[in-house]
């Protein structure tokens, strides 16, 4: 099969395809003809550093989510033929991942689809809409009547929560440091641009999904009303971890703050997410569709932020 492997920092302008064989199938995993598959942050993270570390199978074929058909199981669970998706859990990282014509993903991970979306729609969905979902919903225990701000929201996964939170109801506001993406953010209520600083030029808000991370997590904590709760999930501001971070005096008395770790979906997840989305008719936001022989163009375009919304590769 057709495969892209890492084995140190890579640049996209460096990326190869490359000729391997194709895994075989063992107990408790599943062989997927992968159909379509999304490009994440994380993986361009991978890329760049972290495959340095020694947690990191090398070499290892990057990707951590796909969508596509079980080709062979040794499971009663699954036939062949049957539509999934599979997503983290170590793939991409522990196991080889999704920047392949096949992947031998755990069934732990990997989750029936009963979906009318197309084969690069499904591909759009898995990380970024269980993300979303987990953050919304299992994090800040989003309500219709909840007035939700999304900081950093011009990424897959701001626009899916928007989707997701308009759906429900909520009144949705949105950030953005670039004044030249405010038209990506038409479906919200209202929009900002942020230059770093909200405490003081915004209304107290009830539940705030905080994409940048650590960056700007301590001026965030100041927006919110008591009660109120704080969501963390993204990196996009390119800080790690919060130094002489004092929750004391940093978390407002009567907030909250938590943060979403994607890493264990289940199938009754996937079916609420699913079903979510078919009940709203909702389609995720592509940016633009990549065949696979072209990856090397897309993870380019990922690199230097050509593409608004999600880049999907077609493996078909």
């Amino acid at each position: 099969m057709k495969a892209v492997i890492l084995t140190k920092p890579t640049k996209a302008e460096g990326i190869k395809i490359t000729d391997v064989e194709i895994p075989k199938v063992k107990k408790d995993w599943v062989l997927i003809k992968i159909k379509s598959f999304g490009l994440n942050h994380s993986e361009k993270l991978l890329r760049e550093f972290e495959i340095e570390n020694d947690y990191i199978k090398k070499p290892i074929i990057p990707g951590i989510e796909c969508a596509g058909i079980v080709v062979d199981s040794l499971d009663n669970d699954f036939k062949i033929g049957d539509k999934v998706i599979s997503f983290m859990g170590g793939i991409g990282r522990s196991f080889d991942g999704s920047y392949a014509e096949y992947c031998l993903a755990p069934k732990s991970h990997t989750f029936k689809v009963n979906t009318n979306l197309s084969w690069e729609e499904l591909g759009a969905i898995p990380e970024t809409y269980y993300t979303a979902w987990g953050s919304l919903f299992e994090c800040l225990d989003l309500k219709k009547d909840d007035v939700l701000l999304i900081r950093g929201a011009t990424c897959a996964l701001g626009y899916a929560s928007i989707q997701i939170a308009k759906a429900l109801g909520c009144k949705v506001i949105v950030t953005t440091h670039k004044e030249d993406k405010i038209k990506l953010l038409a479906e919200s209520d209202k929009i900002i641009v942020d230059d770093g600083v909200l405490y003081g030029k915004v209304q107290r808000i009830n539940k705030v999904l905080d994409l940048i991370g650590a960056k700007t997590l301590t001026d965030t904590l100041k927006i919110v009303t008591k009660r109120g709760i704080v969501c963390n999930t993204g990196i996009l501001g390119g800080v790690y971890a919060l130094n002489n971070f004092d929750p004391i005096k940093d978390i407002p008395n009567g907030v909250y703050l938590t943060g979403f770790y994607s890493n264990n979906p289940t199938q009754e997840d996937i079916d609420k997410i699913f079903e979510f989305i078919q009940n709203n008719n909702l389609k995720p936001k592509i940016g633009k569709i990549y065949n696979f022989k072209d990856i090397k163009e897309a993870l380019v375009s990922q690199d230097k932020k050509l593409i608004d919304g999600k880049i999907v590769i077609s493996v078909y």
